[in-house]
């Protein structure tokens, strides 16, 4: 992993273990049952994944505190970051006390979350019993598991994307799916991702194929970790399972594939922060644990946008989609909060006419992920996309792009292209197309870019946002180009909500001073003062 960032003051901390506690939600009776029942039926030396919660310890980062934090995130907070401060309490590493007394009972350390605050372990039955009863521990968990968003894997070119290739086109076989989101347009007034960081979390990523060496556009991956074998190459390794890499690589190549006339991706562009954290091998699921571990990677390393085509269900209910229960949904809220904006699959479960109803997996349900359903080449919504709405009654899925023949890089062949379907495909599709906008609107926040994104798609028009009430194609298919065009945040609309009010003058008040990158500091002086609060209230009541 790249150098830790040192903290330099305590004054950094502005966030209180009170108010991060919104993030973590103590599971249901139902759900802690779960775990009770499978310990009961275990046999005596199985070891079982779960998650062992703290009560929390941490104290005000201080100079003798390191965190994960790189620079490059550091940067990215500053700029976009909704919380107080640039860290806080859930970038303190987990007291080493509590880890030992977890290893203690025999019990196999997998995984440190610092934003969880918990690790994850392997252990059998008896050893759960003895982590139960560590007095620093609040409470033993399942590690819930899931799946990939993938409907298809076929390794080769199907009818549908034959259809949408032409050879005097640049864009070959990619050329229906960037059209269709109005990409080609982006790339054509210069935006192609350059300056913007995305990071992955899949399953490992096989990076030989000529679509990532060109010698104009070459692929440029700044970090990586597997977190299935503990080292920094997510690439094949001597004992992966000979699907481990595939999943992943297709993903890449959906954004950083440049091989003119043949496939060229949504944002070629773009530096990669890769995590591997999917464990391929037959009849083993997917845990939340390592994308939990992947997200606070790729967020420490400076990423500006993270995708995800994984999705867990598997002992959650639909009940649960609420957006504050899954651990993965309450990591990606973090995320979010820190100014990382996050891309997820719906997932590929099928849809109804029912609103009543959903069919979505975690992460999907968090509070500002954008999750992404999937289209034909028409723009015919696909049979497998899944549905919302959250339990809370949000609008989920969000966005739409090309999920059904999608072309991307064949993960065995070289130079071969390939046509996959699944929720998976459409994802990194709009991840890249944000890496475009991102690039042209650096004022974007994660918040300013959701509301351009939404404005702008499909089923949006100048009257406003239409999502769909019955909550299977959500805001419609994504309009790249045309979220570029929406209107920066007026001036002194600190939280973006439209609108210059009372709560901005209350988070300005609380800034006021010396404060340098503060959200307060509208003239860029590096002071909060009188002269921002004339400035916010010159603005107060409208938006121009």
């Amino acid at each position: 992993m790249t150098p830790l960032l040192a903290l330099t003051s305590m004054t950094a901390l502005m966030l209180t273990v009170q108010q991060t506690s919104t993030f973590r939600q103590v599971p249901t009776t139902a759900t802690r049952t779960t775990l009770t029942a499978v310990q009961g039926a275990a046999p005596t030396e199985t070891r079982l994944p779960v998650w062992v919660y703290f009560e929390e310890l941490r104290v005000a980062p201080c100079e003798a505190c390191d965190t994960a934090i790189t620079e490059l995130a550091v940067a990215r907070r500053w700029q976009r970051r909704t919380l107080p401060g640039v860290v806080d309490i859930l970038d303190m590493p987990l007291p080493q006390e509590c880890v030992n007394a977890v290893a203690s009972t025999g019990a196999t350390v997998r995984v440190q979350s610092r934003w969880l605050n918990a690790v994850s372990a392997l252990a059998t039955p008896a050893q759960i019993t003895a982590l139960k009863k560590l007095s620093n521990v609040t409470r033993v968990e399942h590690v819930r598991r899931g799946r990939s968003a993938m409907r298809e894997e076929n390794e080769s070119v199907t009818t549908a994307s034959q259809a949408s290739f032409a050879a005097a086109d640049a864009y070959g076989y990619a050329a229906t799916q960037v059209d269709q989101i109005d990409v080609r347009r982006l790339h054509d007034a210069g935006y192609h991702g350059a300056g913007i960081v995305i990071g992955i979390l899949d399953s490992g990523f096989r990076r030989v194929h000529q679509a990532f060496a060109s010698a104009e556009h070459p692929l440029q991956v700044i970090a990586e970790w597997d977190f299935v074998k503990n080292d920094n190459n997510t690439d094949i390794q001597s004992g992966d399972d000979s699907e481990q890499h595939k999943h992943g690589t297709w993903i890449l190549g959906t954004m950083a594939a440049y091989l003119p006339n043949q496939l060229i991706g949504t944002a070629y562009e773009a530096r990669f922060v890769l995590a591997k954290t999917e464990d391929v091998p037959t009849e083993t699921p997917i845990e939340e644990d390592f994308y939990v571990a992947g997200l606070e990677f790729v967020e420490a390393h400076g990423a500006d946008i993270a995708t995800s085509s994984l999705g867990y269900i598997d002992w959650y209910t639909q009940n649960d989609m609420n957006g504050v229960t899954a651990v993965t949904t309450i990591a990606v809220n973090i995320a979010t909060a820190n100014g990382l904006i996050c891309f997820t699959a719906a997932g590929n479960e099928g849809h109804d006419s029912n609103p009543a109803t959903n069919t979505l997996v975690a992460p999907a349900d968090a509070l500002q992920v954008i999750s992404c359903g999937a289209v034909d080449n028409t723009g015919a919504i696909a049979s497998f996309s899944s549905d919302g709405p959250t339990v809370d009654g949000r609008v989920k899925p969000e966005l739409l792009a090309m999920g059904v023949s999608t072309a991307t890089v064949n993960s065995t062949n070289i130079s071969g292209i390939s046509g996959l379907s699944g929720t998976s495909l459409s994802t990194p599709l709009l991840a890249g197309a944000a890496a475009c906008i991102l690039q042209a609107r650096p004022d974007f926040t994660v918040n300013s870019l959701r509301a351009a994104l939404f404005a702008t798609a499909s089923r949006s028009d100048s009257n406003g946002l239409h999502p769909d009430p019955l909550f299977i194609t959500g805001y419609g298919i994504a309009r790249a180009f045309a979220a570029t065009q929406v209107p920066p945040p007026c001036p002194g609309d600190l939280n973006n909500s439209g609108s210059v009010d009372s709560s901005d003058i209350g988070s300005m008040l609380g800034e006021f001073g010396i404060c340098a990158q503060c959200a307060g500091d509208l003239n860029y002086d590096g002071t909060v003062d009188a002269s921002d609060l004339g400035t916010l209230l010159g603005y107060f009541g409208s938006c121009p």
